[in-house]
């Protein structure tokens, strides 16, 4: 986004209307619209009591329009101040036209402290983030950041002591490599994992564990229900999508989510990645963050993102797209299959590797699946060429 510290600042004065009711819903616009990030939405078109009308990155689809209340936001954010050990003073280094970056804004009004807002007309740098940080005042600090973000901060030193001075970073967005989460804590930076969506106000499963009043449930297929205060109304103009996801169940709202999840024997919750991502080769599903995670615990790999490739023999090529630590050489294929098929089985060893300077993104950090997969069907077919 293009938005600068002054039209964020006009949105956090708005936003604060719209949570206490004093002004009318705000419509946060789109990456690549026009008319600034605090556009108001018609109070006519949303029912009463929404403070928020955000339409989501389109990364998995169409992009929907998600509503959501003054009660929402307010149970998100004082289910977040309590798990983080009280109010603090928040750095906005996401954007404002994602629930992660308004949720920033929320919790800092409803917390009672001034925001410091990184400037985001630029791209996003290290330095700027160090530079930022240093303008915090607050006794206690948080900021909320997506795994490209977290990287970058942690390949520059002035990054990693800022860092450092935060009593929480939320990491969120898209799904964070082990190996990413490790190196991080090794830093001395106290990360805090989360997940959510836009549906559920953002984040509401804290290093797999609910927030106060927020239930997870896995149906029998293993995808994620989660129920609790914070879910959004519905969709703007969508009254079909909005019952077919948002379910009453035993006198509970539950939403039906597209993620896969399992609970370990603590009850925590671990996301597998969504429904539509799973890939079926040979007869076999896979699961690509559980490769990813592999992956990336190589030590020339940065960054992953495995996708499927049609095949009229497998079904579907499992394909690795891979960002390299710096200096380092591309591993090779053989070794990368071992590595994968010791712990995931041999199905999940990719066919096919390529490497690119960095992993096509849409939204807050998310990869861009589709994106990779055209890069990915490319490569394959050049390799079958050879």
């Amino acid at each position: 986004m293009s938005a600068s510290p002054g039209t964020e600042r006009e949105l956090l004065e708005a936003l604060a209307g719209a949570l206490d009711g004093s002004g009318p819903p705000l419509a946060p616009l789109r990456e690549g619209a026009h008319g600034g990030p605090a556009t108001r939405a018609r109070a006519e078109d949303v029912p009463e009591g929404t403070a928020l009308a955000v339409t989501t990155s389109g990364s998995t689809g169409e992009a929907r329009t998600v509503l959501l209340s003054r009660s929402a936001l307010e149970a998100s954010g004082r289910a977040t101040e309590a798990r983080l050990g009280g109010p603090a003073q928040w750095l906005l280094a996401l954007p404002v036209h994602h629930v992660a970056g308004l949720q920033v804004l929320a919790r800092s009004i409803l917390a009672g402290t001034e925001p410091v807002l990184l400037d985001q007309s630029e791209s996003f740098t290290p330095e700027a983030f160090a530079t930022a940080a240093a303008r915090l005042t607050g006794e206690r600090r948080c900021t909320s950041l997506v795994p490209t973000q977290l990287h970058r901060v942690l390949a520059s030193p002035e990054g990693t002591e800022a860092l450092r001075s935060f009593d929480a970073v939320l990491v969120g967005g898209a799904a964070t490599q082990p190996s990413l989460l490790e190196a991080a804590r090794a830093a001395g930076a106290r990360i805090v994992r989360t997940y959510g969506m836009t549906e559920t106000a953002g984040g509401c499963v804290y290093d797999g564990v609910p927030l106060e009043g927020v239930r997870v449930e896995l149906d029998p297929e293993g995808r994620i229900h989660l129920a609790g205060p914070v879910l959004a109304t519905g969709y703007l103009g969508e009254p079909r999508l909005t019952a077919e996801t948002f379910r009453e169940r035993d006198g509970e709202r539950w939403l039906r989510t597209s993620d896969l999840g399992s609970l370990g024997e603590d009850g925590a919750l671990r996301v597998l990645g969504r429904v539509d991502d799973v890939i079926a080769t040979g007869g076999v599903k896979v699961a690509p963050a559980a490769v990813e995670a592999r992956l990336t615990e190589l030590d020339e790999v940065a960054e992953a993102c495995v996708v499927g490739v049609p095949d009229p023999e497998w079904g579907a090529l499992v394909v690795g797209a891979l960002v390299l630590a710096p200096g380092a050489k591309a591993p090779a294929l053989d070794a990368v299959r071992e590595h994968v098929a010791l712990s995931l089985g041999a199905p999940a060893a990719p066919r096919h590797l390529l490497v690119v300077p960095e992993i096509p993104a849409r939204g807050p950090g998310k990869p861009d699946r589709r994106a990779v997969q055209e890069l990915a069907a490319q490569a394959v077919q050049h390799d079958s060429r050879r």
